[in-house]
């Protein structure tokens, strides 16, 4: 399916280190991926080399922007097809990962690509505001991540609730993010991070990313993580 040999010199190029057996399981999932994707809809990405570059090696750039302690625990929040979740924990076994999203169908392709390749994911099936406000979820994580169109100031409200108090919110973004980390820096605020650092890459075809790294250095309110229909009523500016 993909070029394996690819894969291993586009991580070696970021300096990337996958296991030994981490290149055959990426190719395995990507082969789900595709076959998956012709029953539902999981990604416009299906083309082996944009496969490898554009979900893969874009994932694992995460492992570049913070330092993940051995069994850490992390929440992809919104994972839809599993990134930038899946290839970490392909990469990290160690790593404790726990995957939301709202539809059910597409936990349902990620729990046959974590038996098919033998990993041990968690999948918790909710909308990220409602699970930010459970007790068994919130502030329980060492590292929360999405990897989302949606705008940072509402990925803020929807993920740092999910982070314990110095652990950290990774944010995997497009090229052009200093208005947006501008416009978000209230809602950072309010919700208890602050930015810490953040990251630019260019992957091959010269497709520009940014890793937001926002630091958690205090309590959530408990009034948030709101609807976000209230999000959008009444954004924090």
């Amino acid at each position: 399916m993909i070029d394996k040999q690819l894969l291993l010199e586009g991580c070696q190029g970021f300096e990337i280190e996958l296991p030994e057996n981490a290149a055959e399981k990426l190719d395995q999932y990507a082969q789900l991926l595709v076959e998956w994707n012709e029953k539902m809809n999981l990604t416009a990405i299906t083309e082996p080399r944009e496969i490898v570059f554009k979900h893969f090696v874009d994932s694992l750039l995460l492992l570049k922007a913070v330092e993940l302690p051995k069994g850490a625990s992390l929440i992809d929040v919104g994972t839809g097809a599993g990134f930038p979740s899946m290839p970490v924990k392909i990469a990290r076994p160690d790593v404790k990962v726990t995957m939301l999203d709202s539809l059910q169908k597409r936990l349902t392709f990620l729990q046959e690509v974590n038996n098919q390749l033998g990993l041990d994911c968690t999948f918790i099936h909710s909308r990220a505001e409602d699970g930010g406000k459970k007790k068994e979820l919130r502030e329980k994580y060492d590292f929360a991540t999405a990897r989302a169109v949606a705008n940072l100031r509402d990925l803020a409200e929807y993920c740092l609730p999910y982070v314990k108090v110095g652990g950290y919110f990774v944010s995997l973004k497009g090229p052009d993010i200093e208005e947006e980390i501008r416009e978000s820096k209230n809602a950072i605020a309010t919700m208890g991070g602050k930015v810490e650092k953040v990251l630019q890459f260019t992957l091959p075809e010269d497709s520009g990313r940014s890793i937001v790294v926002i630091k958690k250095i205090s309590q959530t309110p408990p009034q948030f993580p709101r609807t976000a229909a209230k999000m959008a009523k009444k954004p924090i500016l």
